[in-house]
């Protein structure tokens, strides 16, 4: 196995307190429980019933598939490895760290990682993102508040907490773009913020967190100071004294899990394939596109939200992975990947294998379905949704028909999905 091999989960969902179990930065690890073993090796891991079985071996599709079409991904799978090396470090203690004191992963450097990753797939450029090159900007942007605000380190933390903010939000004019949809989605990849000065609630907390992490560092800073991070679509992250805190800012406190599974959440949704009906979750509406699921009302249902699932499956079909309002499955998949490596919720396991289903990757797809499904019956939960439990139980039982025809073997134009095609629609 490879440097890169990390433990990933012991058993189905076996873990405390709705978490999975950590990360290990061992060279080679592997976790077991019940003779339900998973292993971890570059950027994949692999379930199975005990060294040699290979009936429930489980891998990441994304980078393969991209490999078999004649795209190199050399430089995504590097970047894919640099992001491992970060959240190998998150303990059970860094992963309810608050981004302010967090010392074990480096934020930045995981938020550049996504970055280069992503824009791997999409440009197929032979040269790699210049991560090392933003993270000197990210430090010259804490450089540049020591240099103009210098006596704010002898103020009160209500006054340096102002001149930080107006540095942050006047002088270098960085902005909140509510980017929900791929209409901007520069604003969520730290290097385009760094260079645009625009950017999600959740990469403005990182900037905010990354200088105060800096001046602590240099010895500027000798209070305790947390970030606030906004729910709504508007506000910009605000630092407020850890001394003055309410009961009713803890849910506005991030931690360093959360913060990146908010980047990472925040890329998904903006690229999945079925951009329409928000009120539903993403994997219904992909459910709903491979007709698994019925509209609660059809009346409300308009010709436009039709034709607009028919084109995004016409556009797959076609191997065209992106368009200007419906998504784009690439980098939709690459933050499934990186949330499941993430030991987030379970249904994340789900909502990858619909999309592998809408790629043709049945056989996986089915796997991780089945993956997801026994842990939700180990678990005793009782279920929330029950619309998205008839669906998968649908779309479960259409991936085992289609398994069972006799002869079946994936489609010669499975590679289809995965050709660089830069038209729009």
């Amino acid at each position: 196995m490879s440097s890169l091999s990390c433990q990933w989960f012991s058993g189905a969902y076996a873990y405390p307190s709705g978490r999975f179990c950590n990360l290990s930065s061992s060279n080679t690890s592997t976790s077991s429980l019940a003779g339900f073993t998973i292993y971890c090796s570059n950027s994949q891991f692999t379930p199975g019933l005990g060294p040699g079985s290979s009936k429930n071996d489980l891998k990441f599709v994304l980078h393969d598939a991209l490999d078999a079409s004649g795209v190199n991904t050399t430089h995504a799978r590097i970047a894919r490895e640099g992001f491992c090396s970060q959240i190998r470090k998150l303990s059970n203690i860094e992963r309810e760290t608050s981004i302010c004191i967090n010392r074990g992963v480096d934020l930045g450097k995981a938020a550049l990682h996504i970055a280069a990753e992503d824009d791997s797939l999409v440009s197929h450029s032979s040269v790699p993102l210049p991560v090392d090159d933003f993270l000197e900007r990210l430090d010259h942007l804490s450089m540049g508040y020591c240099s103009r605000y210098s006596s704010s380190f002898t103020s009160s933390p209500e006054h340096f907490i102002h001149c930080l903010e107006k540095y942050l939000y006047v002088n270098k004019g960085f902005r909140r773009t509510g980017a929900t949809t791929q209409s901007e989605p520069r604003a969520l990849y730290l290097h385009s913020v760094l260079t645009h000065r625009s950017g999600s609630a959740s990469l403005l907390s990182l900037l905010y967190s990354e200088i105060l992490k800096m001046l602590r560092l240099w010895g500027f800073l000798s209070f305790d100071i947390e970030v606030f991070f906004p729910h709504d679509s508007s506000s910009t992250p605000r630092g407020y004294c850890k001394q003055k805190t309410k009961e009713s800012d803890q849910s506005h406190v991030m931690t360093t899990q959360s913060l990146l599974e908010e980047m990472l959440k925040d890329l998904k949704d903006a690229f999945w394939p079925f951009q329409l009906d928000h009120t539903k979750s993403p994997f219904l509406r992909a459910a709903r596109a491979a007709n698994c699921s019925e509209s609660t009302n059809d009346s409300d249902e308009s010709a436009f939200e039709l034709a607009s699932v028919k084109a995004a499956l016409h556009r797959l079909e076609r191997g065209v992975w992106t368009s200007v309002r419906f998504g784009d499955m690439r980098r939709a998949l690459s933050a499934c990947e990186r949330l499941i490596l993430m030991q987030t919720e379970p249904k994340e396991l789900r909502d990858y294998g619909a999309l592998l289903y809408h790629c043709g990757f049945y056989k996986e797809a089915l796997q991780y379905l089945t993956v997801y499904q026994d842990g939700q019956k180990e678990s005793l939960d009782l279920i929330d949704n029950v619309e998205e439990e008839e669906a998968l139980e649908k779309l479960m039982i259409r991936l085992n028909l289609i398994l069972m025809e006799e002869g079946w073997s994936p489609p010669t134009d499975n590679k289809s999905f995965l050709r660089n095609n830069s038209e729009p629609w």
